[in-house]
């Protein structure tokens, strides 16, 4: 059987196609509109042999691609390791930006406009914005200093009553179906065909229909065996796919017996074939729940829905029908993938979300999950887990699921991101752990000396302790989200419970309640009539050098991309500023002037609520940064509280090595103050909340104050619009023109929509400036545009694409956000 899945696309114009992720697009083609008589610069005569030679990593070369642009390629010794982290080049230990990979896994190839490739003594294979480690291939990270269940023991919190992975009333039934490696053909892989497979557990005793969770496993390799050719599919002879969608049993059984339908997805297909794709296989996961999802439609009325398929596969459908039929609730649906697969499954609901007739997903929990696009995901309840110790995804850059989501709409779910400290990244599929996989694996963190997250570390989870803690959580997020059960609300909104199954791991959290159950008083995201802001503070973005006209960034280029999981740029919208909060600094000269004060309008305040919250985190190496907190009324009565009493937010996680920079990651915690620790104040005439050091030095990253009550809120797919952006082809001319690129929305908004445009991606041509815009389209409007820059020239250039991105969205969701600016060179014969 073979199942195709194109969709198509909303036309904007006869020239124009846009919507989701299409397989063909036309072109609008245009000649630019010219602003100025300057020609581009020629590409410089080369007077000397351009540099090649040979490392550690292996052979490497640098070759003119055009004016002022060279390609920089990187032949390994040993093939590519299968990461969810996406490669990168680096020159003489410069991180260049992501490569791209060669169908061999042995070549890698970049190109740049940076001049000092032509100096280059060495070419380095480099994850995350650092290099790898010689010889290896693989990152070496080691954390000397303080013990993290030392520094986070009060973040332990009481132990909730009921264990959320505990295993319930029913047994657990089978209904596991194959229909072949072939059985379906996804957007994104060039046509080629993948695997329709699942394992399926259903509660035995249970009757009705089941709320469905569908979980969805990460970039591995995909085939094992006795041959090397791992990265074709179907699995080359002497090899078979590798069991990667069997490795959530644990929780996959826990939920079953309480009476969950679990779907366990295999991807081993979309695994062999994504280093394609240009998005590095987020849409092919995507429509591969999509297409599982019409796939148990199906099965569920009692249809089989093979015709034209192996009789193996006619004979696993009719079977998995049989058992499935009437059994599963499709009106009520939630998401769970792992590395790559939880991209794919924050996917798979935007492209739900655009269906006329959507599946119910209410709720989708991405783990230790990559972003490489800055997608957001209003209207499903989100839970993102983030591992600690993770060696793959090292810089935790999932954290922008909830960063960009916070304030992306009006939506009434609730929001979390959990840092699990002493997990690493495999550990949570028990096919991905030594000892317990059928193919090869590895422990991902890969330094077994490191005192904070090596093997023996006394602070490193095991590998049994990890699946216990994904099991716990997983189980407890659908059980609350899904199935209404509150009494897990907890272990996600905040307020520290501990599941008992989760032993003894630290779990730091930040959580956004629903919009019925929280009033935002500031979001410090900006500048605000509300704030009131004396001594050093400044509001800041992302990270790198500061550039005129852009937020000031929130930590030097001096730091690790892998100490910010807020500020980390996505490689898809390298450019769009991250996470805006407010930053304080103070000394022993500044501490008396310091303070932030946020206005709370008369009459704002309406209804009651449990406490006061907001996120902060210290940029600092040690110890001893002081905030406290005030209140005060219309009566001019104040009460203060000390952050310290209620949280250790602004304790710093353990730092990194001097190789590393010697720095420490900073990771923002919700703080939950109680309103019944402000004494002798009208909690319901409150005016001004403030914000003022109680040390004598120190700095506080300081976002998202509100009061709030923890609610479950209530998920569900989104119906706003999406928006798109369009192609276009132009002739470069010989001087500096404008392109305008079209923006498209699926159906008009009733409130303007705003989005960000990148021009950074794969971006390392002079004639393209790399830029950040962003574009707003009016309430009632259904389009809009983007008026990008092209730098022409004389000389005789290859045709070059420049890929133009769209992220991060308000009161939309992204639909086709990948645009192509297809340049047509007009100097070729010319004298």
């Amino acid at each position: 059987m073979i199942l195709r899945t194109a969709r198509t696309g909303t036309k904007g114009s006869e020239q124009l196609v846009t919507g989701r992720r299409r397989s063909r697009r036309l072109l609008l083609v245009a000649c630019a509109t010219t602003l100025g008589l300057g020609l581009g610069a020629p590409a410089q005569a080369a007077t000397t042999p351009l540099p090649t030679g040979s490392g550690t990593d292996g052979a490497w070369s640098v070759r003119a691609a055009g004016a002022d642009s060279w390609t920089v390629s990187l032949t390994l010794d040993s093939p590519l390791p299968v990461r969810a982290a996406q490669p990168e080049l680096a020159v003489d230990g410069t991180v260049l930006g992501v490569a791209r990979e060669a169908a061999d896994r042995h070549t890698l190839t970049l190109r740049t406009s940076d001049p000092r490739v032509l100096r280059a003594a060495d070419v380095q294979l480099a994850w995350n914005g650092l290099v790898a480690d010689e010889g290896t291939g693989l990152l070496r990270h080691a954390a000397p200093g303080a013990s993290l269940l030392a520094r986070t023991a009060p973040n332990l919190g009481p132990l909730l009553a009921q264990d959320p992975a505990a295993r319930g009333t029913s047994a657990v039934l089978r209904a596991d179906y194959d229909l072949g490696d072939t059985a379906v053909r996804l957007p994104g892989l060039n046509g080629q065909a993948v695997e329709l497979r699942a394992a399926v557990y259903l509660p035995q005793k249970a009757s009705g229909p089941r709320p469905v969770v569908v979980f969805l496993h990460g970039r591995h390799q995909a085939c094992y065996g006795d041959t090397e050719s791992f990265d074709s599919w179907p699995c080359a002879r002497g090899s078979k796919p590798v069991p990667s969608h069997l490795g959530y049993g644990q929780a996959a059984e826990a939920l079953a017996s309480q009476g969950y339908a679990v779907v366990s997805i295999s991807a081993d297909g979309i695994n062999a074939l994504d280093w394609s794709a240009p998005d590095g296989g987020a849409q092919a996961r995507g429509e591969l729940v999509l297409a599982h999802l019409d796939l148990l439609a199906q099965l569920n009325s009692g249809r089989v829905g093979v015709k034209g398929g192996s009789k193996a596969a006619q004979a696993a459908a009719a079977k998995a029908a049989a058992t499935l039929k009437g059994r599963l609730d499709l009106d009520d649906v939630g998401l769970m993938g792992h590395s790559r697969g939880g991209e794919g499954v924050v996917e798979a609901a935007l492209l739900n979300d655009e269906r006329p007739a959507p599946y119910g997903i209410k709720a989708v929990l991405p783990l230790a999950p990559t972003d490489f696009a800055r997608t957001t995901l209003p209207g499903a309840a989100m839970a993102v887990v983030l591992p600690y110790c993770d060696g793959d995804v090292s810089d935790q850059q999932g954290q922008h699921y909830y960063d960009d989501t916070r304030y992306a709409a009006r939506d009434d779910v609730l929001r979390s991101s959990l840092l699990v400290m002493g997990a690493n990244h495999n550990f949570f599929n028990s096919e991905w752990t030594p000892g317990t996989s059928a193919a090869p694996s590895s422990d991902d963190w890969y330094d077994d000396t490191d005192p904070v997250c090596g093997s023996a570390a006394k602070s490193r989870l095991s590998a049994a302790e990890q699946r216990a803690v994904g099991a716990a959580y997983v189980s407890g997020f659908f059980r609350l989200t899904l199935g209404g059960e509150k009494q897990f609300l907890p272990l996600f909104d905040g307020t520290g419970g501990r599941a008992a199954s989760a032993g003894r791991a630290v779990v730091d959290v930040q959580a956004q309640q629903p919009r019925s159950a929280r009033v935002d008083l500031a979001p410090l995201t900006g500048p605000s009539p509300a704030v009131r802001i004396a001594g050093g503070a400044v509001y800041c973005a992302g990270q790198g050098e500061a550039v005129a006209g852009r937020p000031v960034p929130c930590a030097g280029s001096d730091r690790s991309a892998g100490d910010l999981p807020h500020w980390t740029p996505a490689y898809f919208a390298a450019n769009v500023p991250t996470n805006p909060v407010l930053h304080l600094t103070w000394n022993p000269r500044t501490v008396k002037k310091q303070s932030v004060a946020v206005d709370v309008a008369k009459g704002s305040i309406r209804g009651t609520y449990q406490a006061l919250t907001f996120r902060a985190a210290t940029g600092s190496a040690k110890a001893g940064d002081g905030l406290d907190v005030t209140l005060t009324d219309a009566a001019g009565r104040r009460s203060t509280v000390a952050v310290s009493r209620y949280s250790d937010a602004l304790t710093p996680l353990p730092t990194l090595a001097a190789e590393f920079g010697g720095t420490a990651k900073i990771v923002m915690q919700t703080v939950r103050v109680p309103l019944s620790a402000f004494t002798g104040v009208d909690l319901g005439k409150v005016r001004t909340v403030t914000f003022t050091p109680s040390s004598t030095r120190g700095d506080v990253f300081l976002g998202d104050v509100a009061l709030d009550s923890p609610a479950p809120g209530h998920g569900a797919p989104s119906t706003l619009p999406a928006v798109s952006i369009g192609d276009v082809a132009v002739e470069e001319g010989n001087a500096t023109s404008t392109v305008s690129m079209p923006l498209v929305l699926s159906h008009p908004s009733t409130v303007p929509v705003t989005v960000n445009v990148d021009t950074g991606v794969d971006n390392d041509d002079a004639r393209f400036p790399s830029v950040w815009k962003q574009v707003t389209i009016p309430a009632g409007a259904r389009t809009a545009s983007v008026a990008l820059t092209v730098d022409g020239n004389t000389e005789t250039d290859p045709t070059t694409t420049l890929h133009v991105t769209l992220s991060a969205p308000t009161n939309a969701i992204v639909g086709d956000g990948w645009g192509n600016l297809q340049l047509l060179d007009d100097d070729f014969g010319q004298d």
